[in-house]
This record gives structure tokens, sequence and C-alpha cells, in this order.
């Protein structure tokens, strides 16, 4: 009998896990929305974990007073608490304007050179083909880490660059309108992940529903996050997960 395609999805199995990883999120903050708790599962069990930021997050606010440079400085500081607490052995800032992001070739070959230095065998990553994705630099940063694989791997490609060419096994997308990859989330490490998004605290107001408001904002956010992992779990026929698009490149 033949399996359908929403069978086939539910019987992948999780990763074994990876000696290095590398997530490319258009902001502070992204990474540990998307694949926080996996990040972290991994990074205590040994493995080297870069997380790649690639606008300054200076845009990150709904106060039409806040001062963008000194935004920008708080989000460094919160990134830098919130890999801490994921495990993370490093941070890259790429530094480009936030909310102004687009599609380039340097784009695309300035991720390839991280990919080159830092070698992983996972990259994470926005799915740029998400359907009605409004934030245009997630749509770029998804896309120039994707196509940045593609250049990485490719011997012949970036021969000025004195990196060597490097095929990661897996690229792992997140906000994916069809995954068919689930990593588990048991409650260790969904603490975990909660632990690093309120770090974030200057989106709390955007994207974290007030939630260092009080007591009753927390809960209702934790509570939000957790009822994500079980439905996104469930769409794969797991408990409660993050769930990815995988790519094999």
């Amino acid at each position: 009998m033949t399996n359908t395609y929403s069978e086939l999805r539910s019987i992948r199995p999780p990763l074994d896990r990876p000696d290095r990883v590398l997530t490319v999120g258009a902001h502070p903050d992204d990474a540990e929305f998307g694949a926080g708790a996996t990040v972290a599962r991994w990074a205590e069990d040994g493995t080297n974990v870069t997380l790649c930021i690639v606008t300054d997050g200076s845009k990150g606010s709904w106060n039409p007073d806040e001062d963008p440079t000194s935004l920008a400085q708080r989000r460094i500081d919160e990134q830098e608490r919130a890999a801490e607490v994921l495990g993370a052995s490093r941070v890259v800032y790429l530094g480009h304007v936030d909310g102004e992001l687009e599609y380039s070739t340097n784009l695309r070959l300035e991720i390839a050179r991280q990919i080159r230095s830092h070698r992983p065998d996972v990259v994470f990553t926005h799915d740029p083909w998400q359907r009605y994705q409004l934030h245009p630099d997630h749509r770029a940063t998804g896309m120039a880490t994707i196509d940045g694989v593609v250049s990485a791997r490719e011997p012949l490609a970036m021969r000025d660059s004195g990196l060597e060419a490097h095929r990661p096994s897996s690229i792992l997308l997140w906000s994916a309108d069809q995954p068919d990859h689930a990593e588990p989330v048991d409650a260790v490490w969904f603490e975990r992940k909660v632990e690093a998004l309120l770090c974030h605290s200057s989106q709390a107001g955007t994207t974290m529903g007030d939630a260092d408001a009080g007591e009753t904002e927390r809960e209702r956010f934790v509570d939000r996050i957790r009822r994500w992992h079980e439905e996104s779990g469930l769409q794969l026929g797991a408990g409660p997960a993050e769930t990815f698009k995988r790519l094999t490149p």
C-alpha cells in the first residue's frame, strides 16, 4: 500500500546530534522562536552553535520616540544573554539595517562565507517560501541563506575567499507551510527556549504580548508557545515539537 504524503512526513525521525550548527536569523530573537529548544538541547550535548544575526534590530519597537541606535545596542545585549542561555558558542552580527534588507549577490556571499567559516552540519533559517510572509527581512534572509549554501558548497565558487568549500548535510527551515521534520521539545528544553526568548525584553510589547508586564501576561505568552509546539507536533504525528521543512543539499 502506498503511503500518502502526510503519512510520509510523519515518520521522518529526528536528526542525530550534529557537531556544528549555524542559525541565520533576520533579527535577534528569530532563531529562538524558530529553533530555540532544538539548539539548546544539542548545545547541551556538545554541539558547537553559531548564531548569525543579519540585521541590527533597530526597527523593533512600536514606540515612535525610540532611538534606533540605542535600540540596536540593547538588542545586541539581549542577544548575548539569550545566546548564553541557549549554550551557543558565538554570535555573529552582520549589521544590516533592520527593515531595509534586500536580497543581493553580496548578501548571499556574505552568508556563504559564514557557512564556509563555521562549517555547520545543519543550517537553520527562515522559510522564504512561506505564504504571505509579510516581513521582507525574513524573506530575504531565508532565500540568501539557501542560495548561500549552494555557493558555499561549490568548490569553484568564491575562489578568492580563501575558504574551503563546505556542504551542510541539512537545512532546516522554520515557519514552513509544509513542514516535514519534527524535533521533540520536552519540558526542560521548552523552559530553556522560553528563558532565552524572555531575554529579548525590548520585544515584550511587540511579539510577546507584554510578557514582561506581570505574571499573568508572562503565563499567557508561555501558554502560547506551548500550544504552538503541541499543534506543530500534532501536524506530523508527534508530541510537542519544533517543526521544519528539511532540505538536503
